[in-house]
């Protein structure tokens, strides 16, 4: 195995650049907190740590 546990090497995906300053591009889960990014499906989000799922 390689690299640490735990560690996501694609997390800078999930920030976008905007007028010189990191922006999120996706979601934080509301229940786990800073650093639980939610995953975009077609017709939700859903959390991967602790399974919410928001339906729009």
């Amino acid at each position: 195995m390689s690299g640490k546990k735990g560690y996501s090497p694609k997390v800078y995906q999930y920030y976008v650049v905007k007028e010189g300053k990191a922006a999120r591009s996706k979601k934080i889960c509301s229940r786990c907190g800073r650093g639980v990014f939610m995953a975009e499906h077609k017709n939700r989000r859903a959390c991967g740590k602790c399974g919410l799922t928001e339906f729009y």
